[in-house]
């Protein structure tokens, strides 16, 4: 019986898996994204997210651990030197998974899975908007410019009430 084991297998013995999943790591980390089916990609997030974590402390503990998952010291330098310099800040999420549709010949679900932030495209996407609130929460005679948030109150002539007297008066002026 499967109790308790809720990752995915993959349908891989244990070393295959944990050999196909420290590739896929070094591949993601030298090419920043890689395209794969989707449980692939979900399997490769838990496992490499604690290694891309590590890289935040340069120390020799962490480098020597990262090292014993992924057995290249290429891949472990481009992650401590360049990665780690953008990752800094992030608290954690530093992949992204993107679904791309199903492969032609077995209908698998493919995606690509990337460092966050290493995609231009979506980061120039992302500093060009603009948020602006435009919710009216009361019914006030004040009208809110569209670019700034100083309320500008509207500038009608008051109306004077007339009395019975002006009123009778003016027709008998004609």
């Amino acid at each position: 019986m499967r109790h308790n084991k809720k990752f995915n297998h993959l349908s891989r013995t244990k070393s295959h898996r944990d050999a196909l999943l420290a590739n896929m790591t070094i591949s993601l980390i030298m090419h920043k994204r890689i395209f794969t089916t989707l449980p692939k990609a979900k399997a490769l997030r838990v496992y490499a997210e604690p290694l891309i974590n590590r890289a935040k402390n340069d120390c020799t503990a962490n480098r020597r651990l990262v090292f014993s998952y992924l057995q290249n010291k290429y891949a472990v330098t481009e992650l401590f030197k360049e990665i780690s310099q953008k990752i800094a800040q992030r608290e954690g999420g530093y992949t992204r998974i993107l679904k791309t549709g199903f492969r032609k010949g077995d209908n698998a679900q493919t995606c690509f899975i990337e460092l966050v932030d290493y995609n231009e495209n979506m980061l120039k996407a992302a500093g060009n908007e603009k948020k602006t609130s435009r919710t009216r929460r009361s019914r006030k005679k004040s009208t809110v410019k569209a670019e700034g948030t100083e309320p500008v109150v509207s500038q009608e002539t008051p109306v004077v009430e007339e009395t019975k007297a002006e009123t009778e008066e003016a027709p008998k002026a004609e």
